[in-house]
């Protein structure tokens, strides 16, 4: 445990940060998930609903730094590119 005072609150931060991170990381999973079972059970119209919202959380996750603009990139096209084969 630190004993600097400017340390002790870096490490409230952190924690905080980290939950929060922790916790939008979570509902991005989530919409993801929503997507992939839309596109099993091969409806199009909430296919294409939850992939707005997908392609939504990843954009935001790209913008916060959870995610890596090139991974979001891939998850981005290969999402894309299975909507395009549901039809």
């Amino acid at each position: 445990m630190p004993n600097i005072k400017s340390a002790k609150k870096r490490v409230l931060v952190t924690n905080a940060k980290t939950l929060q991170n922790q916790m939008f990381k979570t509902s991005m999973k989530t919409s993801i998930k929503k997507y992939e079972a839309a596109l099993a059970a091969g409806d199009k119209a909430l296919a294409s609903e939850t992939y707005k919202a997908a392609v939504k959380k990843i954009d935001k996750a790209v913008a916060k730094g959870i995610l890596h603009k090139n991974n979001a990139a891939r998850k981005k096209s290969q999402f894309t590119a299975k909507l395009n084969a549901l039809a």
